[in-house]
Parts: C-alpha cells; structure tokens; sequence
C-alpha cells in the first residue's frame, strides 16, 4: 500500500472523459464488482449521510492516508458519528436523489480537504450541497490548517516545530 506515480498511470484515460464531461475528478470504484467506492481522484473520499460520516475501509485498495486519519480522528473528537465501511455507488446516488448526501469531500496531503460539489453515474447528476462547501468540509479544512500552521493547539502531536537557523 504505497502510493507512486505509476499507479496513477491506468487513470489518465478515465481523468480525461471525466473532464470532457465536465468533472474535475474521477470517483474510483472496486475493480471487481465495480459498485464499492475506494477514492476519488488521488484522494480519500468522506461523506456525511443523514447525520453519519462515511468513508470506506481499508481494505488493500485504498491508501491509508495521514490527512484520512488526521480527519477521522477530530470527526471523533468533535462526537460525530463515523463508519469506515462500504458504500455502494447506489447507496451515495440514492442519498443524494433523497437530500441525505449533505457532503462529500476528498482528503490528501496536497488537497487537505477538498469539497466535492457534484456527482454524476451513468448519466444522471446529484448535486452535493447545492455545490457549495458545507459547513462540516469546511470546518475540517479551517481546523487541519490552523493546526498545520500553529495556529491552533495540536492535541494529538501531529506537527513539529522545525527551528529557522541564523
């Protein structure tokens, strides 16, 4: 479970009929049944259902990131309801169709929290909180930030202070 710039090599087709559609990103799937979300782009992917933050397992398919487990664990701090299991791409489509998907972002040490403000399968499109950020994506990306540059207390011991030589 590492993550190299070959693995990214497979996607390059399916990230340019992303963007011919319109999307920036390409949600991933399982590469057998092709019904369980693993990540999106070279993210992890989180969504809030109902009152519940979901992402998928580890499972040997996803990475396991350090912004994942950074997020995961003030989502726990904070008392929030949290499942790391499988999704169906079903199960997210239906819950947006519904009003349920309140959010979706994706994780990554580059992106940090990025937010996530459509989807589209087989042709039909759910839009993710009116494509804005929602106030939980956006709450996870103040606080990560003000933790990373100090600017917040870092309870977990997640940064250190690196000192400027004269």
């Amino acid at each position: 479970e590492a993550k190299t710039a070959a693995n990214y090599a497979a996607s390059l087709s399916a990230q340019q009929e992303a963007e011919q559609q319109g999307y920036t990103q390409v949600l991933w799937l399982d590469g057998v049944e092709r019904r369980w979300i693993d990540e999106v782009g070279t993210m992890n992917i989180m969504m809030l259902i109902g009152d519940e933050v979901v992402t998928p397992p580890l499972a040997g398919t996803i990475l396991d990131g350090v912004t994942r487990n950074s997020i995961l664990t003030l989502l726990r701090d904070w008392g929030m309801r949290v499942s790391e299991r499988r999704i169906s791409i079903q199960e997210v489509m239906q819950a947006g169709r519904d009003g349920t998907l309140r959010e979706m972002w994706g994780t990554g040490t580059a992106a940090v929290v990025s937010p996530v403000g459509e989807l589209g399968y087989k042709g039909e499109r759910i839009s993710i909180g009116n494509g804005q950020t929602g106030a939980l994506t956006q709450k996870l990306y103040d606080a990560i930030v003000a933790i990373q540059y100090g600017r917040a207390p870092d309870p977990h011991g997640w940064t250190s202070v690196v000192p400027v030589a004269a």
